[in-house]
């Protein structure tokens, strides 16, 4: 018997890409003036790649996309090497930066309201609905 459903691992792997994330947006708003630096960025294609793994679908067509591939990524952290906005060879546009940080910071706090709402649920089954 399956407790806990799939969504609850969705859920996670969201938030666990969500800190990474943070992470990085928090390490390149720190280097914004450490010459030579270049920004870093946390990969999303490799998390969808891993999650539509997880899909159980049939294909209706042959000329249909398939729901899985062979590839099972995890998340990953890249450099950006191909730009320069400073003259120091720094790429940190803190602008951006800040962007990215409220826009990473409004995501988390949902994906943790949806979680604590799944539990909450959870509780009031086992409660009885009490």
């Amino acid at each position: 018997m399956n407790l806990f459903s799939d969504t609850f691992t969705t859920l996670e792997n969201s938030l666990n890409f969500s800190t990474k994330k943070n992470a990085a947006i928090s390490d390149n708003i720190a280097n914004v003036d450490t010459p030579g630096y270049k920004s870093k960025d946390v990969v999303f294609k490799e998390i969808l790649a891993g999650e539509m793994n997880g899909l159980q679908a049939n294909r209706t067509n042959e000329k249909h996309l398939p729901f899985s591939t062979a590839d099972n990524s995890q998340v990953k952290m890249i450099r950006k090497e191909g730009t320069t906005y400073n003259h120091n060879g720094n790429n940190v546009d803190i602008d951006k930066e800040m962007n990215d940080l409220a826009k990473n910071q409004i995501q988390y706090q949902a994906l943790v309201d949806r979680l604590s709402g799944k539990f909450n649920s959870l509780e009031s089954v086992i409660k009885g609905g009490n």
